[in-house]
């Protein structure tokens, strides 16, 4: 008799496991309740006895694992890994009938863009690339707005007559794509002229850094269209396109709204230092009064920097440093700007009375930081006069043409 052994009573009903013993006589008798019961040993029986052995205990162990084993989806039914994987295998296809596709149901699979190193500034352009099946007599294009950064850009494209904007495209271009907009011919060209792109940056489902909202203004050049050379290879394309950067490296290239400070800096950018001591106010004013005493006295012909074009009534005023000054010697690049805007100012106000009016400024091409001051004052000062680049047939690309409204 040992412990764990069932036994039951022999003078009443009832019985028990063995839990303990006390002394050599007494058997403590633990009943279903869990209460253990003193009995004298000779008061009960052994009904069942618990075999304990290691032999035993080991393989109840093993005959457990067995079963487990059996459970599992690699031995169930006693089937092998190749039979189960050629289940299903070995029915009969129909080959002929024809695959049916949902075409109403909408995809809802978008796969994440995927990001590029160094594709974190902004880049955009805007591509024409000629079609193949048209010849130069009658050219055609294709349009794209190109995305060349891991942002994804809202744009708006607006034409521009006078201070009228008209909506031409708009939409989303995913990150590193580019989006078709329109097939245009050469009249079209010819018709839009300006264009305002207008762009919005941001990322889907992670984290980025903030950009500034783009606002810029493009011209289009009817002459660069028809001028092979000004076609070129962009990784874009497999052919050669004309490109329009609209912004490079987080770097607008014409804003439409033109910065105070950024104008002030590239003024003086390009200035040489002075070689001798700056001119004092009185001698500057009397070197810039140069051509005002005797000469501009409502009397445009005593002026040499003004002349009638003679084709028509055109005036053409030459804004080219030499023509206004005598010398420029110890004058900033400021100083001659100033200069020249008073020119500009000055005779927009001798013609403001005679509507129809047409003005030639040349500027010259230069780093276009007069021509981009001469827009500006237009642009706010002069709403309601047009202004157009005056021919490059004759002034090439330096010259712009207003006219009084």
């Amino acid at each position: 008799m040992k412990i764990g052994d069932k036994v039951k009573f022999l003078s009443e009903t009832g019985g028990g496991k063995i839990a303990g013993f006390q002394g050599k006589n007494i058997v403590l008798v633990e009943d279903e309740d869990g209460f253990q019961i003193p009995t004298p040993v000779n008061e009960v029986v052994v009904v069942e006895s618990e075999d304990y052995s290691t032999a035993n205990i080991i393989n109840q162990r093993a005959q457990a694992a067995e079963e487990k084993a059996a459970e599992t989806p690699l031995l169930r039914g006693h089937r092998s890994v190749k039979a189960m994987m050629q289940e299903g295998q070995d029915e009969d296809v129909d080959l002929s009938a024809p695959d049916t596709v949902d075409l109403s149901k909408d995809v809802t699979y978008r796969p994440k863009a995927e990001e590029r190193k160094g594709g974190n500034q902004l880049s955009a352009y805007l591509a024409f690339a000629p079609m193949n099946d048209n010849g130069m007599d009658t050219p055609h294009f294709e349009a794209y707005f190109v995305n060349d950064t891991n942002y994804y850009l809202r744009y708006l494209i607006l034409t521009v007559e006078g201070n009228s904007y008209a909506v031409k495209a708009e939409g989303e271009a995913e990150p590193n794509t580019k989006v078709f907009i329109e097939e245009m011919n050469a009249q079209d060209i010819n018709h839009v002229g300006r264009l305002t792109i207008q762009m919005l940056a941001y990322k889907r489902d992670k984290n980025f850094i903030l950009k500034d909202p783009v606002n810029v203004e493009l011209r289009l050049e009817p002459l660069k269209f028809y001028k092979v050379h000004t076609f070129e290879d962009t990784p874009f394309f497999e052919t050669p396109v004309l490109l329009y950067t609209i912004i490079e490296n987080d770097k607008p290239v014409r804003p439409l709204v033109v910065d105070p400070k950024t104008l002030k800096k590239e003024m003086y950018s390009h200035a040489e230092p002075a070689k001798t001591e700056t001119l004092s106010t009185e001698k500057k004013e009397q070197l810039v009064r140069r051509y005002e005493d005797g000469q501009s006295k409502g009397n445009v012909k005593n002026t040499p920097y003004i002349r009638h074009r003679g084709l028509d009534d055109a005036i053409v005023v030459d804004l080219h440093a030499e023509a206004l000054l005598d010398t420029t010697q110890g004058m900033q690049a400021g100083d001659i700007l100033e200069y020249q805007m008073k020119i500009f100012r000055k005779t927009l106000a001798q013609y403001a009375n005679k509507k129809g009016q047409k003005l030639i400024f040349i500027h010259g091409k230069g780093a276009g930081v007069l021509r981009r001051a001469i827009i500006n004052e237009l642009t706010y000062k002069h709403k309601t006069y047009q202004w157009q680049d005056a021919s490059f047939q004759e002034y090439g690309y330096g010259a712009t043409q207003v006219t009084i409204k």
